[in-house]
Order: structure tokens, then sequence, then C-alpha cells
């Protein structure tokens, strides 16, 4: 069974006097930051020149330097950055000041995994990946909790990787929830499968199809709304609470029997042997050289999807049933 960490068993001692940059202040960026400095790290954060984030993390008592400047003064470089750009950012800012024994930090392994970034020898590789987005990773950590994490070791120069690592993830709070070992290969096909055959894509587009079959029978579309999305929630929250015999010891017993007998019908044979094809792209490089092509030429095609899909009519309706909910607020 792979091996869990929890704050008992992390010595975050060997980040003393040292300095941590994070590269990046946006949704991951701002809370590692954040909760490392509240937990007694010294943390610097590297924006590149004429970033609208300064003046945020400046106010939030942060140290703002450029990625260059950054990069020269810290002993661990966190990369917070979208995939995209972590490959321009590395070559340009930080290999030109990369000394030997200085840790790069990846909050997810895409660009190791896939070879858009490759490291000296000298350097100490390693991954702590929240597994919650930057502002629930943060919410949680202030409340005196936190998210749990995996740990992936894919150089270690120094002899210390793990323990430096590990060290990290207390900061951020993950040793409180669970810090479980893994590799940067497993990290980077799960995740992206999961975004995109459960979490993402699968989700909006059952969402989607659910509320064209409602709609397109003749059925009002906030009926079809509030049944398809809106609900979605409360079955979720079960699911994360207790898994999914609570969610079915919690609804009633005609939904557990439609659950049983109907669900199988939606999500059939079909349906996996799709995900088997999602993964294979994933585990082949496909998808990532499909990523990085089309960030390349400009995201024309990834834009117009955006566009397209915010004109969904299920989107629509459920803007104007939104605004007439403003407790939703306090609820997110």
């Amino acid at each position: 069974m792979p091996k869990l960490y929890y704050d008992d068993d992390i010595d975050a001692t060997i980040l003393n006097d040292k300095i941590v940059a994070v590269l990046g202040y946006g949704s991951q960026g701002h809370a590692h930051a954040l909760n490392l400095k509240d937990s007694g790290f010294e943390v610097v954060v590297g924006l590149y020149e004429g970033s609208p984030s300064k003046s945020k993390a400046e106010q939030a008592g942060l140290k703002v330097l450029s990625n260059s400047e950054a990069v020269r003064k810290a002993d661990v470089i966190s990369f917070c950055l979208p995939d995209t750009v972590q490959s321009k950012v590395y070559s340009e800012e930080v290999e030109p000041n990369l000394q030997p024994e200085k840790a790069l930090l990846f909050a997810h392994g895409f660009t190791i995994h896939y070879g858009q970034i490759k490291p000296p020898s000298s350097v100490d590789v390693v991954m702590i990946a929240p597994k919650a987005p930057g502002h629930r990773v943060r919410a949680v950590f202030e409340r005196g909790l936190g998210v749990p994490c995996l740990i992936a070791i894919h150089q270690d120069a120094s002899g210390n990787a793990r323990d430096k690592a590990l060290a990290y993830g207390k900061g951020l709070g993950g040793g409180r929830a669970g810090i479980l070992d893994t590799t940067f290969k497993e990290e980077t096909e799960t995740d992206l499968f999961g975004e995109q055959a459960v979490l993402c894509g699968g989700v909006t587009e059952l969402i989607k199809a659910g509320y064209e079959v409602l709609t397109e029978a003749g059925y009002q579309p906030e009926s079809a709304y509030f049944e398809v999305l809106h609900e979605l929630k409360l079955i979720v929250d079960l699911i994360y609470q207790g898994g999914l015999g609570y969610m079915r010891y919690s609804v009633s017993d005609t939904a557990e029997f439609g659950d049983y007998t109907r669900g199988p019908k939606v999500i059939d044979a079909n349906v996996k042997e799709n995900m088997r094809k999602i993964l294979d792209e994933i585990q082949s490089g496909e998808f990532a050289r499909e990523w990085i092509s089309e960030n390349d030429e400009g995201l024309h095609r990834f834009k117009r999807m955006r566009k397209d899909n915010t004109e969904h009519p299920v989107e629509k309706i459920g803007k104007q049933l939104r605004d007439m909910m403003p407790w939703l607020e306090s609820t997110t």
C-alpha cells in the first residue's frame, strides 16, 4: 500500500532558514504562498513584469520579485504557473539562474512528464500536488485543516529531496489530511483522465445531454435545469462526505433503484471503451501534443469551443435562475 505522511511524520526544519519562491499568484500560487507564509516559511513571490497580481500579493504581506530574482534568491522554486507557460518561464528566467542543489517543485507533473522542462541533474525535482483548487486549499487551511496532497520525487540530487517536499507539503497544510506517495507519471495521467472523462468533460456533457433530452421532450427549461444541474451539488456533496454508499443511503429507494437499473444503460460498455481511448491518448502523449500545439497556434479552437459552450441553453437559463438565488454565493 502506498505510504501516507501526516504532520507527525514530517520534520519541516529542513527548510528552516531557506527561502521558497512561488512563481505565479493565481489560484494555486496565492494559496501556496499564503499557507507557507502562515506556517512560518520565508516566502517570496515571482511574477512577470507588469503582472496585475503584484499589488494583491504585496497587500497580503508578501515580497514580490521578478521571476529571475526570485529564482536567484530562493532555495526551493515552486511552479504554480499554467502548464502552457511553464516551459517558456523555465528556459528564459529559471534555467539561467539555477544553482546546484536547489529544488524545483511542481504542483502538477505535466511539463516534467511530457518533457517540456528538462532540469539539470544537479537539482532536486519534486512534486506536491494538492487535490483541490487553490481557493479551497487556502480556505481549508484557514480553518485549521488541510486538503490531501500527492508527493512525487523525479530527481534527488541533494539526497534530501523527499524531506524538502514533505516539509513544503506540511507548510501547505497537506500533512493535516495526508500526503500520498505517487509518481509524476501517475499523477499527470490520472489527473488528466479524471478531468477529461469524469470531473469536467464527462460531467458537463452528461448535464448538457440530460438538459437537451428533457427540453426536446417538451419539459420546461427551468425544470430541466433544476433536475440535471442544480441538484447535482446535493448528490456530489453526499458522495464527497461518505462515498457512493452514503449517497444511496441518503436518497429515496426509488432513486436508488433507478441508479442501479438505469445508470448502466447510460454509462455502458461503449462509454467505458471511449474512456479507455481517452486514457490511451493521455498515455501516448497525443493529448499533450494537441494541447501544446493549440497554444502555439493561438488557442483559436479553444476560444471558439469556450464561446460555444457559454452559449448553450443550460448556461443561459442557469444564469437567470441563479440571479434569483443570491444565497448561492454563501454556499460556494
